[in-house]
């Protein structure tokens, strides 16, 4: 057995079984990344505010 059927073999398992994951999961894991994304920009967005709110409150900072 060659080191290029080995590969091969390696790939095939691999498409295979992404085949099969992608058959059941569907879209949901491509949804479940973007609501993930747009949750942490909100907590993001959330606690920049806040640091900027706490740096216009402090004189003793460089500017």
């Amino acid at each position: 057995m060659s080191s290029t059927e080995i590969i091969v073999g390696l790939g095939d398992f691999i498409l295979w079984t992404t085949e099969i994951l992608f058959e059941n999961i569907g879209n949901l894991f491509n949804d479940a990344m973007i609501v993930l994304g747009f949750i942490g920009l909100l907590i993001w967005l959330r606690l920049q505010h806040k640091y900027n709110q706490e740096a216009a409150n402090n004189p003793d900072q460089l500017k």
